[in-house]
């Protein structure tokens, strides 16, 4: 609440979720009147903080990816051990959560924060006289984006939520149920989350002029992936029931208007998504966060939600080597002689040397863009990754995260000792549009087609190699990746195909964030979690309390301090 400006004094006075009287009680210096709501210029204002809080969460309170990917088989939490920041460890371990868990409850607050603000810019937006304000249907259009995009971050994380509109007065609000009495399904909820969308896709421009608004296009991916949720409807137990053909061909139709539009396409380098010049210039950006550095403000609007995720690294970086890559993860990006995955065997060996490991071995070249491993370029520069990087290497070894860091030298860094950054967050990018198309031929039996898919995103990898060359030019390990031949080593039937995919997606987005949701969506989130962590004890021993329970470890419990506000309305997930 300390970091509100003048726009959130006015969601205080409009809706209320926790806290705002206290601020309210103080006579503030600075507030939007009645009058001036009435003006272009403040409505426009109040679109912009709406667009602007999200982003801004620190890392306690944030949804940013890496906070998902430690609860996958990605990474792990990392820091300087398993009591820095103990809730997150909690959270990587599934068995250790419960409703009072710490970093829980902040992440909740700051979403339904960013909604408050969202529909203080509707009803405002709504008042205006549209000769006045010839934007107004376009603004509501984006608001609502942003509405239905944070309740449908909210709503994989906790699965069971209040949808909160701007037609909810203060009263309403404490009566919204979070699982509606009778409930066994959640798909009403998520038409809530569709209907939004859909809007947004419908009244939204094919492009926009200022930089960071969502479009057309980008509406209708996430459009799609809430369609591609409700595809793989849940039972009470968070279970995978059965698949909905009729959904997965309407997510199909609204990625094939993506890729028609030929307004997007693969980068010719995998890097150029995670590389600070090229913010907002990517092919393949359908919307990214926007951060800033340098822009008149104290500090700037910096990605704080990744503060933690920079190595602790002398002189470079000074904190705080969160968010490492797991064994497993990096024994994904071997190949065998083809350049293809080894769905089988990947994780079958031990590294007793790193330097013989990883040279003995054949890697994809994905690799060199996810991870970053002493000896190694860091971020395509001359400067190699130092094994001093890491705080706690017995515990969480010697590997660090790449995509969402910068360069040693950037102008984008801003040294807080937290290691805040101005990189912008690509939240969809082409190359996942091509793997859910992949995924929903795949599933609606029509595999053949998904083939060609997949390959444009595996002979892209292939020519992701030239950033990844040591200082002296030559490549610090063997890099292969082909395109699948069909053949005695691709048997392209429905079974290969869907490992073929999911292999390529958890690759491709590494570290992204994608992952524990995609298993949960999948209905393969126990299997896999405990095939990871049964390997991965013998490696970890910390790993030991961990377990995966299905029907309880697939979401995050409302938060106590929630269910206490809502006095009996809320009800808790399974298992909490």
């Amino acid at each position: 609440m300390k970091k509100m400006n003048k726009y959130m004094l006015l969601v205080c006075s409009v809706l209320t979720f926790t806290q705002c009287q206290s601020i309210l009680d103080v006579n503030p210096k600075g507030i939007i009147t009645e009058e001036q709501i009435s003006e272009p210029k403040h409505v426009d204002g109040l679109v912009t903080a709406a667009y602007a809080f999200i982003p801004r969460a620190h890392a306690f309170d944030t949804m940013n990816p890496w906070i998902a990917s430690f609860r996958s088989d990605d990474a792990y939490k990392g820091g300087g051990g398993l009591d820095d920041q103990t809730p997150w460890f909690q959270m990587e371990t599934y068995s250790l959560v419960n409703a009072n868990v710490g970093n829980n409850d902040g992440v909740w607050f700051s979403g339904y924060s960013g909604i408050s603000r969202v529909n203080t810019a509707i009803n405002a937006i709504k008042r205006m006289d549209e000769a006045k304000y010839p934007q107004k249907n376009e603004r509501i259009a984006e608001m609502r984006f942003l509405r239905g995009w944070i309740h449908l971050k909210l709503k994989r994380i906790y699965r069971w939520i209040p949808y909160v509109t701007e037609e909810n007065t203060n009263e309403d609000i404490v009566k919204i149920p979070n699982r509606p009495e009778g409930a066994t399904t959640d798909m009403a909820l998520w038409q809530k989350v569709y209907d939004d969308l859909k809007f947004a896709a419908d009244n939204l421009p094919a492009t926009q002029t200022d930089k960071g608004r969502i479009n057309k296009y980008g509406a209708k991916a996430f459009l799609a992936y809430t369609v591609l949720w409700m595809a793989y409807p849940q039972d009470d137990r968070n279970q995978l029931t059965t698949l909905d053909n009729a959904k997965l061909t309407e997510a199909l139709a609204l990625v094939n208007e993506i890729i028609d539009s030929g307004k997007y396409k693969l980068a010719t380098d995998i890097a150029e998504n995670f590389m600070l010049e090229y913010d907002n210039a990517s092919p393949e950006s359908l919307w990214e966060l926007q951060f800033t550095i340098n822009d008149g403000t104290v500090r700037g609007n910096l990605n704080e939600g990744n503060g933690l995720t920079a190595p602790w690294w002398n002189p470079y970086f000074s904190c705080c080597d969160f968010h490492k890559p797991s064994y497993n993860m990096v024994n994904a990006f071997k190949v065998d002689a083809n350049g293809y995955p080894l769905f089988n065997t990947f994780n079958n060996e031990n590294i007793t040397n790193k330097k013989e490991y990883f040279a003995h071995n054949t890697w994809d070249p994905r690799l060199g863009h996810t991870v970053a491993i002493p000896g190694h370029p860091w971020k395509y520069q001359t400067v190699l990754f130092d094994s001093t990087a890491s705080r706690q290497p017995a515990v969480y070894g010697y590997f660090h995260s790449l995509k969402e860091n910068v360069t040693t030298n950037s102008p984008g860094l801003f040294n807080a000792f937290w290691m805040f950054n101005s990189k912008n967050q690509l939240e969809v990018r082409y190359a996942e549009v091509l793997l859910w198309k992949a995924e929903i031929l795949i599933q609606l039996g029509r595999h053949m087609e998904a083939l060609p898919v997949i390959n444009q995103i595996r002979e892209r990898a292939a020519h992701s190699v030239d950033r990844l060359k040591m200082p002296d030019g030559t490549f610090p390990v063997k890099y292969k990746v082909e395109p699948y031949v069909i053949g005695a080593d691709v048997k392209w039937d429905k079974e290969f195909a869907w490992n073929a995919l999911m292999w390529e997606a958890r690759l491709e987005m590494a570290m992204e964030g994608r992952r524990f949701f995609d298993l949960v969506r999948w209905g393969l989130a126990a299997k896999t979690l405990n095939g990871y962590l049964d390997a991965e004890k013998k490696r970890r021993p910390w790993l030991e309390v961990a377990k995966f329970t299905a029907g309880r470890d697939e979401y995050l419990p409302i938060p106590q301090a929630q269910m206490n506000w809502s006095r009996g309305v809320y009800k808790q997930n399974p298992g909490y």
